[in-house]
């Protein structure tokens, strides 16, 4: 036991030490309590919360979360802070702050602008601060950051039709992508084929929620339909052989979010997590934070239960990193300056990737 501990304990060290990619992480999941405190005094409406374990309550899942409902939930508390742009531009800085303390080389932030228009910000307001505040983040940090844009399930075919469109506008220019997000189960795939139709038209690389709350056919859609070209989870697309076949054969990217797929019940326990069996099938894997916050997670504390629960070693981390500087929504060559980097910092410490 004392020697699995000082194992554990070299691995977590070295790990701390080495580049990693974050390309699956939610603005509004990753805001820091205090930021929200601060927010709250600033806006005129001061929480009536008086200590830290409640406030965290209402912020983050504990160990009993129930479903992707509950965890969903945990949302709704924190948007009505993050509804100007003084507050939009404060936690995505924050978020490359916080990323750049796990040693993150490259972040991809996503966020739905339509959520954020309570007190009267355009969606190109919205969009704007966030990537002055990225940018500001990168410039402070060294973090390179970017926004994935997303639309939302539940919204109308006009209001995520204006998302996509702003998006285009911003392509190259802070944004790299855009996404499909929210209640999966109740609206799937299937319902957006025009809107990611005109996505692909205006030239907007895709990424889809899919396989997390609902099962394989929405990640089969979300590739042949929606023009996919990485998928956010994936989990429950082992459920049908031939939509892992097409995921493999495809070589489409899947931004895995172990801690948050347990919280959500996308699978029932770490047992069936199945990180290594796609590995092991030549699946690409990335390993991601999803909302920091909430699950109250970073990406070193990702890998750490990888290792503790299903087996990784820095050889397969070594992979998994790599694979998400492939995988990142970057310029080519932006891309291969992050490739050559993580790749010669890995060698460094005997890791070949």
């Amino acid at each position: 036991m004392a020697l699995m501990n000082e194992k554990t304990a070299a691995m977590t060290t070295l790990l701390s030490q080495l580049p990693k990619v974050d390309l699956h992480v939610h603005l509004d999941g990753s805001v820091k309590p205090e930021t929200i405190r601060e927010l709250a005094i600033e806006q005129g409406n001061p929480l009536q919360i008086d200590s830290e374990t409640e406030l965290l309550s209402h912020m983050q899942v504990g160990e009993t979360c129930e479903s992707l409902k509950e965890y969903l939930d945990k949302f709704g508390f924190v948007l009505p802070y993050l509804q100007t742009g003084s507050a939009l531009e404060r936690v995505a800085y924050e978020l490359v702050e916080q990323a750049a303390i796990d040693k993150v080389s490259y972040i991809e932030v996503r966020f739905a602008p339509q959520l954020h228009r309570t007190q009267g910000l355009t969606i190109q307001d919205v969009i704007q601060h966030v990537i002055i505040g990225l940018k500001r983040g990168e410039q402070a940090f060294g973090t390179v950051a970017r926004a994935i844009i997303i639309c939302m399930r539940h919204h109308s075919y006009a209001l995520n039709k204006d998302v996509v469109e702003e998006a285009a506008r911003f392509y190259n220019k802070g944004v790299v992508a855009v996404d499909l997000a929210g209640d999966e189960a109740g609206f799937p795939a299937k319902l957006f084929l025009q809107l990611f139709e005109e996505a692909q038209q205006l030239g907007l690389p895709i990424t889809i929620h899919a396989g997390e709350a609902a099962g394989a056919e929405n990640v089969r859609v979300a590739i042949t339909g929606l023009g996919a070209v990485r998928i956010g989870h994936g989990i429950r697309m082992q459920e049908d052989p031939e939509v892992v076949a097409l995921v493999r054969e495809r070589q489409i990217p899947l931004e895995m979010c172990p801690l948050s797929n347990i919280q959500t019940k996308a699978v029932p326990s770490w047992d069936a997590y199945p990180i290594r069996r796609y590995l092991e099938d030549g699946i690409i894997v990335t390993v991601n934070t999803d909302n920091r916050t909430v699950s109250n997670t970073t990406i070193q504390k990702e890998y750490e239960q990888l290792a503790e629960h299903c087996g990784l070693t820095m050889n397969d981390i070594a992979k998994i990193v790599l694979n998400g500087a492939k995988a990142a929504f970057l310029e080519e060559a932006e891309k291969q300056l992050l490739i050559a980097k993580l790749e010669n910092e890995w060698a460094a410490k005997g890791f070949k990737v």
